[in-house]
């Protein structure tokens, strides 16, 4: 007779304790145990308990393979379970992850967390499903119950989430009663928004600062060769570069920039609360000025008719024409910079990790970290913000059939997001971290080819948008990188803004309900007024930037791994180093911070969530 003891960890979540039944069998190589009911003295598996039961065998049962647990439905009760570990005769020790709902009547057979080989191929219930044409697919969920359990969020963040939509949303109503006629130039009566933003606004020098510390930092490029759409010349310029420039010397001095929206050409416009809207496709120069910073030189929209706007035209001209471009900026930033190239994307590496690696699989355990509520936040997305009767369609002059028309077209251009969010990876601490946990695993690039779970992972991802595949070790470490930068760094720096940048809706404005003047010397501030966002859409517009942008109350911050998916001493040493040198990031950032009125903080680790949470 063999004892072997086993320890069962219940989630410390709202709710994951039950008070069904659990029964637990150890299989090894030379054989199987019987199966041991898990019932001690008392209550067991109460929230956040560690329950420890003894399970005999009649024979050593060798090498253990494998942790089955069933729960039997008795009252309906649901169960979270973190892990069990397993102590041996011979006192060796094996620990089973888990971190799963067990929910009815249901069997799980867990592997030993160290384990390497492949003994049950991993689950392909979850499938993928088209959601719009031309870009990445989705998780066929129509809901989120639709989602497996243990990737949905659990009880209180969900709670919190639906409280807070409710909350905000009943605020911007009531505020909305009581100054539905006002200008949204009042707002800042009916709301607290960024004080520094209502005030610097208008100023060139912070209309320029948007765009490499705003929530979009990607859009704006260096300019060496002007388009041939936009017909600049030095005449118009020089009052701005001053006497002792011009623009040639500074094109190739690589002081001018360009924001280029031309994107935008061609969507069809939405119509809100049944008026039309409009949409424009502008472009922007910037000059990096000595004195005054990033400053704008020049903005037009592309077509004949239409006048290039300068800083020296009147004061509402140039102001309208600034609000053109923010308003572009809000359509490309929210659904293509934040919507596609971050959420879109992570989900696609989400359910492939999914339907393709088993729970102990080490790459599974590096990026299911990362990928924490991302299916349930973009299912939510899906139904309530990109809908057909989602909050786009109310309040964004791209929704709906705007939004199906312009989403696929970064796909379809030589450098897809996902290729974009690749290059752009200089993170020598994340690549490192993960470089030495492949390393552990894979000894060399034919290891990398000889492992059927991760190329039929790859395979998953490139059939749904990643173009390229994965042979050796450099190319695993990049890939990766690149999953976990995207769903954390990435997303932190373009998602936590919100809020900041556009709660004060001139700024950048959702929509627009006159077209832009035709020519200069038109604008007055009643056209401003009519062409901004009406009451009701700008009330919803600060709800929706303050939801999605809030610090979550359950959030995991970059490089925190409270679910122990890896038990290797060797990987938890590489866990430490990279917590060390995300200390040492976040040190750098706060000093200097430490004496700018306008702090930039998006990218400071203990702002930066794990993955796609929110």
């Amino acid at each position: 007779m063999a004892t072997y003891k086993l320890f069962v960890a219940t989630g410390t979540n709202q709710y994951a304790g039950t008070n069904d039944n659990v029964y637990a069998t150890v299989i090894g190589k030379q054989g199987e145990s019987g199966k041991k009911k898990l019932d001690n003295f008392g209550k067991d598996h109460c929230r956040g308990c560690v329950g420890k039961y003894n399970v005999r065998s009649k024979v050593p049962l060798g090498d253990i393979w494998f942790v089955e647990l069933e729960k039997c439905s008795s009252i309906g009760d649901d169960w979270f379970c973190r892990y069990v570990e397993v102590k041996c005769p011979d006192g060796t020790c094996k620990i089973f992850p888990c971190y799963r709902w067990f929910v009815g009547n249901m069997t799980i057979r867990l592997r030993e967390s160290s384990g390497k080989e492949s003994y049950l191929l991993s689950s392909h219930s979850t499938r993928w499903k088209v959601w719009k044409s031309g870009i990445p697919k989705c998780i066929d969920a129509v809901f989120v119950q639709d989602i497996p359990p243990e990737h949905r969020f659990f009880n209180g963040k969900s709670s919190d989430f639906q409280i807070s939509v409710a909350e905000e949303t009943q605020t911007a109503l009531l505020k909305l009663v009581s100054g539905s006629s006002h200008s949204p130039f009042k707002l800042k009566h009916l709301f607290s928004f960024s004080a520094y933003v209502m005030k610097h606004w208008k100023e060139d020098w912070f209309f320029g600062y948007q765009f490499l510390n705003g929530c979009n930092p990607r859009m704006i490029k260096s300019c060496r060769v002007l388009p041939v759409n936009f017909p600049v010349t030095e005449d118009m310029v020089q009052g701005t570069l001053g006497s002792n420039t011009t623009l040639c010397k500074e094109l190739n001095a690589g002081t001018i920039y360009l924001v280029d929206y031309s994107i935008l050409e061609g969507i069809p416009a939405n119509k809100i609360r049944g008026k039309h809207q409009y949409i424009t496709a502008p472009l922007c120069l910037l000059y990096e000025h000595p004195e005054r910073g990033l400053i704008p030189l020049i903005q037009q929209i592309p077509h004949k008719d239409n006048p290039i706007f300068l800083p020296s035209d009147s004061e509402l001209d140039w102001l309208l024409a600034k609000m053109w471009v923010r308003h572009a900026e809000f359509q490309v930033y929210e659904a293509l910079s934040h919507l596609l190239c971050t959420h879109l994307v992570c989900e696609v590496f989400c359910i492939a990790t999914m339907r393709q690696l088993p729970e102990v699989h080490p790459i599974y355990k590096l990026l299911i970290p990362h990928m924490r509520d991302t299916l349930e936040i973009n299912t939510n997305a899906r139904l309530t913000l990109v809908s057909d009767t989602g909050i786009f369609k109310q309040i964004v002059s791209t929704g709906g059939e705007g939004l199906e028309a312009y989403l696929p077209r970064p796909t379809k251009t030589q450098e897809s997001p996902i290729v974009h969010l690749l290059i752009i990876l200089s993170l020598s601490h994340l690549c490192s971290f993960v470089s030495g946990i492949v390393d552990l695993f894979y000894s060399s690039d034919k290891d990398v080819m000889e492992d059927m779970e991760l190329q039929n992972w790859i395979h998953d991802v490139v059939t749904e948008g990643l173009p390229r595949n994965i042979d050796d070790k450099k190319a695993l470490v990049t890939i990766l990188a690149g999953v976990i930068f995207t769903s954390s760094a990435l997303h932190a720096a373009i998602n936590n803004g919100q809020y900041d940048w556009c709660s004060w809706v001139p700024n950048t404005p959702c929509t627009m309900r006159c077209p832009p003047p035709p020519q200069k010397g038109l604008a007055t501030m009643d056209l401003i007024m009519n062409t901004l966002p009406g009451i009701p859409e700008s009330c919803i517009q600060v709800a929706i930037t303050w939801v999605l942008s809030r610090e979550q109350p359950a959030a995991v911050w970059l490089g925190q791994y409270p679910e122990d998916h890896f038990t290797e001493k060797a990987v938890k040493h590489h866990i430490d180093k990279f917590q060390e040198a995300l200390k040492k990031i976040e040190k750098s950032i706060d000093e200097r911070n430490a004496n700018r009125q306008l702090k930039y903080e998006y990218l400071s680790p203990r702002k930066i969530e794990n993955s796609v949470a929110i």
